[in-house]
């Protein structure tokens, strides 16, 4: 990365801040990121009162894990039955040619 197209920011989850150097077009995202990251761990200390932050980060790391891996099989699903359906219009092509 070019030092004319990155910048240093930090960034806080679970109120410990962390310097991160991204390119500058990603920082939009990367804030909402964050945002969503805290709430979700806000959201787990309130539900787990005796969690420790540690605890509640965690949690929300696993829940985005999960989701993140659950999104994955769909698109491969997606891919599949995409080529599927692709093979079925050849053959349909051809039957009827």
């Amino acid at each position: 990365m070019e030092d004319n197209e990155s910048k240093q920011i930090t960034v806080l989850i679970a109120n410990r801040p962390y310097p991160l150097r991204i390119k500058s077009e990603d920082e939009s995202a990367i804030r909402r990121i964050v945002k969503e990251v805290n709430e979700k761990v806000n959201r787990f200390q309130l539900m787990y009162t005796n969690k420790d932050k540690q605890d509640c980060l965690a949690m929300a790391l696993l829940t985005f894990a999960v989701d993140l891996h659950l999104q994955k099989q769909s698109t491969a699903l997606d891919d599949e039955l995409s080529r599927r359906i692709d093979s079925l219009d050849k053959l349909l092509n051809e039957l009827v040619a």
